[in-house]
Formats: structure tokens, C-alpha cells, sequence
């Protein structure tokens, strides 16, 4: 039986948490890992539809996300799970919740700064907040908790997704999980 964890990256819209999720998922799968990517966008279409982005909602949708990782991390699957989850006791909440039940959990801060993020715009979400069509967005006009003190510190802008993947494949590796 392979080892399950949760690798949690977060990080604003558009940081390339998703991307680089995707990357590690492949070398992991390679390996013979079972892995699932808990994709944020998924989940709140399907697990949390009908969820806001008030800070109370985006806090139960995080806790969900979790719940989640860590029930596949204690069953042996590898859990990349790439969501903004903007606030430090959100995360919090879910790193507690591995803790408790001794499954493993890496936070991955993919801390791409804003400005490159909004170049980037994956999904236009920067050009409608400048053309006032959104309000809300992280990292512009509602806070985000950069992680204090992340297990891994990721610069997407200084790298290469596979440099990226290849730097949380390798801190899995030396914890002795992939």
C-alpha cells in the first residue's frame, strides 16, 4: 500500500497552484501513487455549489476541501489539492484536522505575485474586477493570508511548472512520501 497525504497548495488567482498540481500529479501517478487532484473549481460546482464568497462561506468551502484531502491522504491517496484558501485559520483548521488523525500534510505556498497573476488571468478574473464587472477577488480587493510558515515556498515566476513540480516532488520524497 502506497503512503496517502495531502499536499495543499495555495496562493492567489492565477499563481498556477492548478498547473503545477496537475505536473506533480503525473510524476506522482508514474510512480504508482494513487493521486487525486481536489481542483477548487470543481469542488465548489459539485461539493459546495451554492456557496457564496463571504468569508464565512469561503471558510466552509475550505473545510470541506479538508475534510476531503485528509479522508483520501489516510487512505492511502496522494490528495493534490491547488484552492486559494485565503485565510490563515482556514488552513489552519485543515492542518489541525491531518494532525489529529496522523495523516500527512504539506502546505505549498505558490506565491506568485499579484501583478504577475494579472498578467496571467487565467480566467479573466483581474480584467473584470478592473472593469468593476467583479468585486471580491483575492489578492486585489479581499484579503489574502500569505502562509506564515508554508512546508515549501514556491516562486512560479522564477520556473518552469516541471522546476516547480520537481520541488514538491522532491520535499515529498525527502519526508519519505513519494
Amino acid at each position: 500500500m502506497t503512503t496517502g497525504a495531502t499536499v495543499w497548495l495555495t496562493g492567489l488567482p492565477s499563481a498556477g497552484k492548478t498547473t503545477i498540481a496537475y505536473e506533480l500529479a503525473g510524476r506522482l501517478g508514474a510512480q504508482g501513487h494513487r493521486v487525486e487532484v481536489l481542483d477548487g473549481d470543481e469542488i465548489r460546482e459539485f461539493i459546495s455549489a451554492g456557496l457564496g464568497f463571504s468569508r464565512e462561506d469561503r471558510h466552509t468551502n475550505v473545510q470541506r476541501i479538508g475534510f476531503l484531502a485528509e479522508l483520501l491522504a489516510r487512505n492511502g491517496v496522494m490528495a493534490l489539492v491547488p484552492v486559494i484558501a485565503p485565510y490563515a485559520d482556514s488552513r489552519e483548521g485543515v492542518r489541525k484536522r491531518h494532525q489529529d488523525s496522523g495523516a500527512p500534510y504539506i502546505e505549498v505556498h505558490v506565491a506568485t505575485p499579484v501583478e504577475v497573476c494579472s498578467v496571467r488571468d487565467v480566467k479573466g478574473l483581474y480584467a473584470k474586477q478592473a472593469a468593476g464587472e467583479l468585486s471580491g477577488l483575492t489578492g486585489v480587493d479581499d484579503p489574502y493570508e500569505e502562509p506564515e510558515s508554508p512546508d515549501l515556498r514556491i516562486e512560479s515566476q522564477h520556473q518552469t511548472v516541471q522546476e516547480s513540480a520537481a520541488a514538491v516532488h522532491g520535499l515529498l520524497t525527502e519526508r519519505g512520501l513519494a
